[in-house]
């Protein structure tokens, strides 16, 4: 039986520190609009409060959850247990899009390793806490993290980075807008 929370408390803590990737789940307003989930790994995720998360967006070929923000905040973010006891987290909640140049950037950025892929992050105001059972949740072992992004960003420099991101990431799949990029 699902179980609702008012905070992610000490125990949900633990609990998300020990799972090795995320989903992230964005929606245009349009119904006809692409909806977007997106796998999410690495040491990209921090609790800031009882009910305020953030994680590193990295430049990707898509810009679905930048665009789906900005546009009108809605997102879930969920947890999936792969080992052990079987379990689905989901924080609902309301995400702002914060790029290097935002007033909040570097003190959110401090929290985080250093990576120059990262484009963004999304701080999460999360509005409802919720767990179900996860029982037809397959179990996976964990081997590493995949470090090709760290090494395709550290190849490209902030050059090309930027300009990866000027060709790819300006518009969604549905038109909205993306990253905001000088020519």
């Amino acid at each position: 039986m699902g179980k609702v929370y008012e905070t992610i408390d000490d125990g949900l803590k633990r609990w998300i520190g020990r799972q090795h990737m995320f989903f992230v789940a964005t929606a245009p307003l349009d119904g006809e609009g692409l909806i977007n989930c997106s796998p999410k790994g690495g040491d990209s995720f921090r609790i800031l409060g009882g009910n305020e998360v953030a994680y590193q967006d990295f430049t990707g070929s898509g810009v679905e959850t930048v665009a789906h923000l900005r546009e009108n905040g809605r997102i879930v973010i969920m947890f999936c247990a792969f080992e052990g006891a079987p379990k689905i987290l989901r924080l609902h909640g309301r995400g702002e899009v914060l790029f290097p140049g935002d007033d909040a950037f570097p003190a959110l950025a401090e929290q985080f390793p250093d990576n120059p892929g990262t484009r963004a992050i999304i701080r999460v105001s999360v509005q409802r806490i919720s767990d179900s059972c996860g029982f037809a949740v397959p179990l996976y072992e964990f081997k590493a993290p995949r470090d090709i992004l760290d090494r395709w960003s550290q190849e490209q420099g902030e050059v090309g980075i930027r300009a990866y991101q000027r060709a790819n990431n300006g518009r969604s799949l549905d038109g909205l807008p993306g990253l905001e990029m000088e020519s």
